[in-house]
């Protein structure tokens, strides 16, 4: 009989359609004739609907045939019969056949081999149906079943479904499987107790498969032994041993705290002191890595109170020390004593939301409207829709919790959602994924509605997007809104490594999802570094060859270069040739004139000076039509010209209007963004070592005598006669316009080049830590390295490689020829100079190991500093004091891994980022804080900070700002910010077109081997004369330091002469001439050991 011949309604006429292949079935003599009947009722279903399963009662007649005790035969075929279902009616199913999952595992244990095998094809092919979304509610199916089926080849065969879910769906699946391990491992480790071996030994092997789904791999090669742990709690120390000796290097997440955090748990209350020790030590290197503060709360909270108890009470002072330390890495990682988890989700009640917003999408043919309140919800035209709705709803729910509501979601939702619809709309596929589609968007309107700022009705909104963002494994963003309307200004505000820059350069690259097209919206870019390939083009000519700016004229080129300060002569010079913050304007310069709809500003006030800030918010606040995403960490310029403040809040982007005062009110956390003395962070600069014959921290040990500098190319010099000197108690402030030649006059200083006019003097043992304002300065050949490697590969030899690469110290051509002249000694003999081998102190200079060209190392020879120099050998002098200063401040230190990772995290850089991640990948005050790292290693006497709170975050400028303060050493800082300079410098320098001027104190420029009575040098009014800034007079301002120009200076002992051995005899008849005048004529006894010098 032809299935098509059945009418949709059902009768007691219409039951002999199922009934005849049904009776085949039952009474099929074999396999294959019971899979013939059972594929033909499968098939009838297929046509008829999967209504007719209930209709007809084939599900019943199915369960009624696996039932039968007394025919082995029915339950085979009512086995044979669920699986043709599974495998010929497919997903849309599986809702359906599911609830008799029991009835098939019973079957597990029948006496019959066909029976079984039956059996475990129908509940495979049932399993095979779980889509990724639907593994959570079959293994809750099958962990239900493993607890209430007492029948231990029914366990044995739920917990082998459980292991084959593992690797049903690949890598999307094992990832769902290790989200859930938390839920599932303790219904599994329930059966590794069962008193049937059998069932222990395979809910062992279950076990290790879905632990096998862990994303960390330091952790894999420990399976066994972590299942041994569950097992048993006599493996637990064994366990602990395992771990402690395991370094740590991939993120734990949750998915490996699931695992790990009830093992800890259990060791934390051991009673041996070795276990107590191994425990804190492997919990203190696991949450280093977790870098999520919700995870940590969640999952490491429970671990608190057992650390704090051992850090108390444990009887060994070492036990109790690294508990201590555990302690305060739980609760930096995020966890709380004081944590309370929030209650446990209420699936049904999740499920049955979704179900009541998903009913209205339905179309009205499937759904029927209650006639007592047409708003409510439809009932669903059959019993088993409704059951499908049901888990389809379940699987919608877990979506919804996870916020999967994008454009790369979608196919989510069509597995959840349209799948099941399909047997039952009318246009079957095609419609049911216009449903899920729906669904989707609807549940994205209401996450979009709580997320979004305030919105009033003449908006004009530019962009309206949920979006996620990563960068490489690190997830930045998830399922966050990026809401921006025409002519607003967004100050984003985050801590440095937060994805501030990357969230810009993801916009300016497309990458963010369902962002408008640079053809629908121009977004467009202005950053720090200036994106030129040809740096000797003149700066008009270099605009001109932008490709997106070639339909401009070069006259409206022209006016906008003199708009932001480009007159007609600068506009001629060289790219190359421009400063920092003038690199800065060209670039501004070039967004305007590519009418940007969305400016995306990163850092713009870096290397501006005042004005120039100035005319930027003229600027910015002039555009009424262009909305702008501003990336600051100049406080005043982002309070001036913000109207909305983006705040970067566990994942998620929060938008608060107004300004960052504004801001500040209503989040008062955020005060570090406002302030410099409201910073968490705290940086630690080692202790400055000290200088050889230097006893005044007035006394000049770098100075510029009358130095003159003109840049290659140019007429004009950038430096003009000027003569500045720092001591070690400087705090030295270097202000003034873009140009003005703040930059040239510290690399004068620092050794980077070479005046042409005018002498440099440097301190021969001191240690200089010099940070450049770009930080790529010092890094850019070292990108592919680690923080860590970096510094190890730049110390390694016990000094400062980079120290060597200065232009100052490399030898000309000049200079090499000099080498070849030879030295006359005292016998007339002529040598030449092959290098330096040493130095020491000789009275009030330094005298040098020459070794001598040809000659071998005994017949070196020790010359006066100054001789060397007289003689033309000043910058292989210079070599050699650059490089045993460095020595002596390097060499101390160890460059293991532990040390440099410590160094690193006194500056604020997180330790895992600066011994996992290349240093390409790092944001730009990350790459300062390893350049800071750098400069401080060597232990310098002067720090020279060149536009160093460019890249650093506010509070990260506070934490420089608080260490420098608390230092003992030397700084000069360049810097545009004033707020910064003010509160560190009592003493500025101000250039003006290259012309130094001082104001407050300044160092005794004088030699450093000069003694207090030398004639001192002019001496201006002094302000302070310590880092702190204290109102008493220094030496020098106070004439104290000059005790030679008034005061007497107490005559020094003079040193007794060595006797020859005459003068001794000599001396000895002396003494006994006048014992014996004493005993013969009486009067004072002599003193022996008084004598009147001959």
């Amino acid at each position: 009989m032809s299935p098509t011949a059945v009418p949709a309604n059902p009768g007691t006429s219409f039951v002999p359609v199922f009934a005849p292949i049904l009776e085949q079935l039952r009474t099929a003599p074999t396999a294959p004739d019971a899979k013939g009947a059972a594929d033909t009722l499968a098939h009838t279903v297929q046509s008829q609907g999967l209504k007719s399963l209930s209709d007809f009662g084939v599900l019943k007649t199915l369960d009624a045939f696996s039932v039968n005790k007394k025919s082995g035969y029915e339950r085979e075929s009512g086995a044979v019969g669920y699986h043709s279902l599974a495998a010929i009616l497919g997903p849309p199913v599986q809702p359906l056949l599911l609830p008799s999952l029991p009835v098939l595992l019973d079957l597990y244990s029948d006496k019959g081999d066909v029976v079984r095998s039956a059996a475990l094809g129908a509940v495979k092919a049932i399993t095979s149906l779980t889509p990724v979304e639907g593994i959570q509610p079959v293994m809750e199916r099958y962990a239900a079943e493993l607890k209430a089926n007492s029948k231990w080849k029914s366990k044995i065969g739920c917990l082998k479904e459980m292991a084959r879910l593992v690797d049903l769906r690949g890598a999307e699946g094992k990832e769902e499987v290790a989200n859930l391990l938390g839920t599932i491992l303790p219904w599994v480790e329930e059966s590794m107790h069962d008193t049937k071996s059998e069932v222990s030994s395979q809910a062992v092997k279950t076990a290790t498969t879905l632990c096998g789904t862990l994303p960390n791999p330091d952790l894999v090669p420990h399976i066994p032994i972590l299942i041994s742990a569950m097992q048993s709690p006599a493996n637990v120390p064994q366990t602990i041993k395992a771990l402690s000796n395991t370094t740590f290097v991939s993120e734990v997440t949750a998915p490996s705290l699931a695992i790990l955090v009830p093992l800890l748990t259990r060791a934390l209350n051991d009673r041996s002191m070795e276990v107590q020790r191994r425990t804190v030590i492997v919990v203190e290197n696991m949450c280093k890595l977790v870098r999520n503060k919700a995870v940590a709360a969640r999952y490491l909270s429970p671990l608190v109170d057992g650390v704090a108890k051992i850090m108390t009470g444990a009887s060994f002072p070492e036990v109790r020390a690294f508990a201590a330390s555990a302690h305060t890495t739980l609760l930096a990682a995020g966890a709380s004593a004081e944590f309370k988890p929030p209650p446990p989700r209420n699936l049904d009640d999740e499920a049955q939301e979704v179900l009541d917003a998903i009913s209205p999408l339905l179309p009205s043919d499937v759904v029927i409207p209650s006639p007592n309140d047409p708003s409510s919800p439809g009932t669903p035209v059959h019993p088993l829709f409704a059951k499908s709705l049901a888990f389809s709803a379940r699987l919608v729910a877990e979506l919804v919790y996870r916020r999967a509501f994008t454009e790369a979601d979608a196919p989510k939702w069509k597995r959840s959602i349209g799948v099941y619809l399909t047997p039952w709309l009318k246009e079957g596929t095609s419609q049911s994924e216009e449903v899920a589609e729906a669904a989707r968007k609807h549940f994205l309107a209401i996450e979009l509605a709580k997320s979004a700022p305030a919105q009033s009705e003449d908006e004009d909104v530019l962009v309206n997007t949920l979006f996620s963002l990563a960068y490489g494994a690190l997830l930045l963003l998830s399922h966050t809104t990026l809401r921006l309307v025409r002519g607003r200004r967004y100050g984003i505000c985050a801590a440095n490594g937060m994805g501030k820059s990357t969230l810009l350069r993801a916009i300016r690259d497309g990458k963010v999802e369902n962002f408008p097209s640079q053809d629908e919206l121009r977004a467009i870019m202005v950053e720090h570094a200036l994106q030129g390939e040809d740096r000797s083009l003149p700066i008009i000519d270099f605009i001109a060859s932008d490709e997106k700016l070639k339909d401009v004229p070069r006259k409206k080129i022209r006016e906008q270069l003199i708009e932001v300060g480009f007159d007609d002569e600068r506009q001629a010079q060289e790219v190359g040739s421009l400063s920092g913050g003038w690199k800065m304007k060209l670039e501004l310069a070039r967004a305007m004139l590519y009418k940007a709809d969305l400016l995306l500003l990163d850092e713009p006030t870096n290397h501006l000076d005042v004005p120039s800030v100035k005319w930027l918010q003229d600027y910015l606040l002039s555009q009424k039509n262009v909305t702008c995403l501003i990336v600051s960490h100049d406080s005043g310029f982002l309070d001036t010209v913000t109207t909305d403040i983006i705040h970067y809040e566990s994942k998620k982007l929060v938008y608060y209007p107004g300004n960052l005062s504004a801001f500040v009110a209503k989040v008062p956390s955020a005060q570090s963004y406002y302030t410099l003395a409201a910073t968490t962070v705290r940086f630690s600069f080692p202790p400055p070592g000290s200088l050889m014959g230097v006893r005044s921290n007035t006394r000049a040990i770098l100075k510029l005598n009358n130095c003159t500098f003109t840049y290659p190319g140019r007429t004009t010099p950038s430096l003009t006669n000027v003569s500045c000197a720092l001591s070690l108690s400087s705090r030295v402030g270097i202000i003034g316009p873009n140009g003005a030649g703040k930059s040239t006059l510290i690399k004068l200083l620092t050794g980077e080049t070479a005046p042409q006019e005018g002498t440099v003097y440097k301190h021969p043992s001191l240690r200089v830590g010099y940070v450049s304002q770009h930080a790529t300065h010092h890094i850019e050949h070292h990108l592919e390295k680690t923080p860590v490697a970096y510094i190890q590969w730049r110390f390694q030899d016990g000094h400062d490689r980079e120290v060597l690469e200065k232009v100052t110290r490399a030898l000309t051509d000049e200079d090499k020829a000099m080498m070849e002249q030879p030295i006359v000694g005292k016998n007339g003999e002529k040598r030449k100079i092959e290098m330096i081998m040493g130095r020491q102190k000789l009275k009030k200079s330094l005298q040098y190991e020459i070794k001598w060209r040809g000659l071998d190392h005994k017949f070196n020879t020790w010359m006066p500093r100054e001789d060397l120099l007289g003689k033309g050998f000043t910058k292989l002098v210079q070599q050699f004091d650059d490089l045993e200063s460095s020595r002596e401040g390097a060499g101390s230190r160890e460059t293991t891994l532990s040390s440099v990772r410590k160094h690193l995290e006194e500056v604020g850089l997180d330790g895992d980022i600066a011994q996992y991640n290349e240093m390409s990948g790092l944001s730009g005050g990350q790459k300062m804080k390893v350049v800071i790292a750098g400069a401080l290693w060597n232990n310098p006497q002067v720090v020279v900070l060149d536009e160093v709170t460019n890249f650093l975050d506010r509070e990260s400028v506070g934490g420089v700002a608080v260490a420098i303060r608390e230092w003992g050493g030397a700084v000069c800082i360049i810097s545009h910010n004033m707020e910064f300079v003010n509160a560190l410098c009592p003493e500025i320098w101000q250039m003006e077109s290259g012309m130094l001027i001082h104001k407050g104190k300044t160092a005794v420029v004088e030699d450093a081997f000069l003694d207090a009575k030398s004639k001192a040098g002019s001496l201006r009014p002094s302000v302070s004369n310590t880092p702190a800034g204290s109102n008493a007079g220094t030496p020098a301002g106070s004439g104290a330091e000059n005790a030679g120009s008034g005061a007497a200076t107490p005559d020094r002992p003079k040193k007794k002469k060595k006797l020859t051995r005459n003068q001794l005899k000599a001396q000895e008849e002396r003494r006994r001439q006048r014992k014996l005048h004493w005993l013969a004529f009486g009067g004072p006894k002599p003193d022996s050991d008084s004598e009147i010098e001959v």
